[in-house]
Order: structure tokens, then C-alpha cells, then sequence
């Protein structure tokens, strides 16, 4: 099964705070988002793999670390997922990206994929799947299985909130894929809003309703 791993770094629960508030205009919980995006991006590439160099500083020759040649790629769900992609590019700014679009069949409301646009090299990545919710888990579940019959192989799935519900149909569906949250919410309600939430991500970012 798949590890949960729920961010307790005192910036990232501050800025979450401030991103729930109905009280956060568009700007703001633009620029917040951005930052925490950043600040998770800090904690889900700890474990990648150094290789020692050797350099020449001012002073002396010095035997230091690089990152091992490893190829990462971020995959935002559209539309909201968008939001989270600059932030992360700022840590790591050779990820490519990828983007996967999904909708909701209005009949079955299962998602449905419209658009997908991955590197060349899927097999050679490890790949981060964004998304600033993970509510019933539907579009991370679709938007993984986009990236796997493409040939992924490493993948992870980076969210801010997310809901139980959310999390056990991911692990179930992905076992192989390790989930990284910024805040693990009460429950879903009868709307699939996750509660307490943060309302809708996307009009919230985008300033649409």
C-alpha cells in the first residue's frame, strides 16, 4: 500500500490557513498557493539521489553533491492543478511538465480525459502529479492511470487538501503511489466538497464561479 505522508512544517500549515479563508481574494490565494507548492516541492524531493563532483571554489578544490542525473516531470490535472506548477519550478526549474485534462461526465460523473501532453521520455521520469484537491479521488485516480498506459513507471501524487474518501480510493486504485498533503480534511459532504476545505480551487485561482 501506498505511504500517506501529511506536511507538519509550521509555514506550510500558516499558509493553508490563510488559503482556506473565504477572506482570500484572488490574488493572495494565488501568490499562497504558489508558495506552498514550493515549500511541499522542498519535502517530496528529499530523496533524490546525490552523486559526488568535484570543483574548484575561490580557495580550493572541493568534493561536493550534485543531484544524480534524475528526471523529474510534474503533471498538473487542468484546470486547477495550473496553479501549483510555478511554485515548484522555482525549486526545480529543469522538471519538464506535462498536463492532463479531465472533465466530469455530467450522466455517469465519472471523469473523462480531453487532452494529454507528456515529455518524450515518459519511461526515464519520475513524475509528480499535482492537484490543489484531492476530493473523491476520481480525477487523481483517472489522471494517474493517463500517465501509466503512457509508460510511467515512478509516479507521485502532491495535493494541499485532501479528503479520507480521496485517499483510499487513490491507494486502492495506486497502491505504488506515495501521496504527499499539505492537510488531511474531516470528510466529504453530500457534494463532494471536502470539508472544511477551501472551496472550488480552480474559481478560486482563476477568479471564475
Amino acid at each position: 500500500m501506498s505511504k500517506v505522508y501529511v506536511f507538519d512544517h509550521p509555514l506550510i500549515q500558516h499558509k493553508v490557513t490563510l488559503i482556506r479563508s473565504k477572506d482570500t481574494g484572488t490574488k493572495e490565494f494565488r501568490a499562497l498557493v504558489d508558495e506552498v507548492a514550493g515549500l511541499m516541492a522542498f519535502e517530496i524531493t528529499r530523496d533524490l539521489p546525490l552523486q559526488e563532483v568535484e570543483i574548484q571554489t575561490p580557495v580550493a578544490t572541493a568534493k561536493s553533491k550534485v543531484i544524480a542525473g534524475k528526471k523529474l516531470g510534474i503533471v498538473p490535472i487542468l484546470r486547477a492543478g495550473l496553479g501549483m506548477v510555478d511554485g515548484f519550478l522555482q525549486l526545480v526549474p529543469a522538471a519538464k511538465v506535462g498536463h492532463v485534462g479531465l472533465y466530469r461526465d455530467p450522466e455517469t460523473l465519472k471523469p473523462v480525459e480531453y487532452y494529454v501532453k507528456l515529455p518524450t521520455d515518459v519511461e526515464e521520469r519520475d513524475f509528480i502529479v499535482i492537484d490543489p484537491m484531492l476530493a473523491t479521488g476520481g480525477s487523481a485516480v483517472e489522471a494517474i492511470n493517463s500517465l501509466k498506459t503512457r509508460g510511467a513507471k515512478n509516479i507521485k501524487f502532491m495535493c494541499l487538501i485532501a479528503a479520507p474518501e480521496g485517499v483510499e480510493i487513490l491507494q486502492q486504485a495506486h497502491p505504488d503511489v506515495d501521496i504527499y498533503i499539505a492537510a488531511l480534511d474531516e470528510k466529504l459532504n453530500d457534494h463532494g466538497y471536502i470539508v472544511p476545505g477551501l472551496g472550488d480551487a480552480g474559481d478560486r485561482l482563476f477568479g471564475t464561479k
